[in-house]
């Protein structure tokens, strides 16, 4: 089965808008280009709707099928996905600190744990920071399975649709509360990454976007069916959606971004998945081939882009002085190496070593999964 061209699409937006954002550790990309870096954080909201969406689908399918779900092997498949690049990358961090984009990093054992998210000093320890959303993601793997079993026992239509708008709500009213009561505290640590941006409980909303479309596929596939036919008007509705969640993101530390906005947003970027589920016609175009290249190697990029703009901004860059130009390609270029050395050189063995070993449980859906990337 072929990998799907549109949410490769998405997958590569996700992550060269992320390795825009994180350019401001070198210095931005000039006045000019500012707002093109300003939103790139949003890119791991488009990585959250795709993990909901995509993990949401490969355990609801089979629920809704009666058949039973072995929840060791999905963690078995998880861990070999994720842990062995993260590994490496971690330890180089942890026994290389030259390598590090900043000086501090909070200790080895929170990441290890995937509890860096909860417990960070952003002020004092900010290196390596971007695993935040690895923790999210880990924390989300551990307990939909879970939950997805419990509701697929006993819950009805309307349970499901309940737990999702009290999730959507719940998250809302935390972040808003949160917010009043930092802002008024005014302590002057990096509360809004502490406490707002970081934690698991405050960056559900991409992550319930991805499962609900999911839901709907699976359980409500002549829905599914109808929106694929309105893959336009989907496409234009995200646009709209993800455009007014970003003019509130223009105050990205205020109550209203940090309230409505998320969920705005996550609802853009699920429109937007929607209308990329269905552009088969992305497929063999010249242009598509390097953008599903990087979505292939999005998650080591995703891991080491900060190691390789280090690394350029020490060795390279000074050598070529004042060319903007030449200085940007070179980050980028040392991004791409770093990512597809530690993709080629451990992720991928690591996952065709994961998909021998469980081929012969479910030959079929294994294949299915390793095309869209799971």
């Amino acid at each position: 089965m072929n990998r799907q061209p549109g949410l490769d699409l998405l997958r590569a937006i996700a992550i060269v808008w992320v390795m825009l954002f994180h350019s401001f550790l070198v210095g931005g990309l000039g006045p000019q280009f500012g707002w093109l870096s300003r939103f790139g954080w949003a890119g791991v909201d488009i990585f959250f709707v795709l993990s909901g969406f995509l993990i949401g689908s490969q355990l609801l399918r089979p629920l809704q099928r009666g058949e039973r779900v072995s929840l060791a092997k999905f963690y078995e498949r998880r861990a070999w996905r994720i842990l062995p690049a993260f590994a490496v990358v971690l330890a180089l961090y942890s026994a290389i600190p030259s390598l590090r984009e900043v000086p501090g990093m909070q200790p080895w054992w929170q990441f290890a744990t995937f509890t860096v998210n909860l417990l960070i000093d952003y002020e004092r320890h900010p290196a390596f920071s971007h695993a935040w959303s690895l923790c999210v993601e880990e924390h989300f793997y551990l307990l939909f399975p879970l939950l997805a079993v419990a509701m697929s026992r006993r819950a009805s239509p309307r349970a499901v649709v309940a737990l999702g708008v009290g999730v959507l709500l719940g998250g809302t009213v935390l972040r808003g509360a949160v917010w009043l009561h930092d802002t008024t505290l005014d302590t002057g640590r990096n509360w809004f990454i502490e406490d707002l941006y970081d934690p698991t409980w405050m960056r559900l909303d991409g992550l319930l976007a991805g499962v609900m479309l999911a839901t709907v596929r699976v359980y409500r596939p002549q829905w599914w069916s109808r929106w694929q036919s309105r893959a336009g008007s989907f496409a234009l509705g995200g646009l709209a959606l993800t455009a007014c969640a970003l003019w509130l993101f223009r105050d990205r530390t205020g109550l209203a971004a940090n309230t409505v906005g998320w969920p705005l947003l996550s609802t853009g970027f699920a429109c937007l998945l929607v209308a990329a589920s269905t552009a088969q016609w992305l497929q063999g175009r010249w242009w598509m081939r390097p953008l599903s290249w990087i979505a292939t190697i999005s998650y080591s990029l995703y891991l080491v882009h900060k190691i390789a703009y280090h690394l350029v901004q020490v060795h390279v860059a000074p050598l070529l002085g004042d060319a903007g130009g030449l200085r940007f390609a070179a980050y980028g270029l040392g991004a791409l190496a770093a990512g597809a050395l530690l993709h080629y050189a451990v992720e991928r063995p690591f996952l065709r070593w994961r998909d021998r070993r469980t081929a012969g449980d479910h030959p079929a859906r294994w294949r299915r999964q390793a095309a869209t990337g799971i």
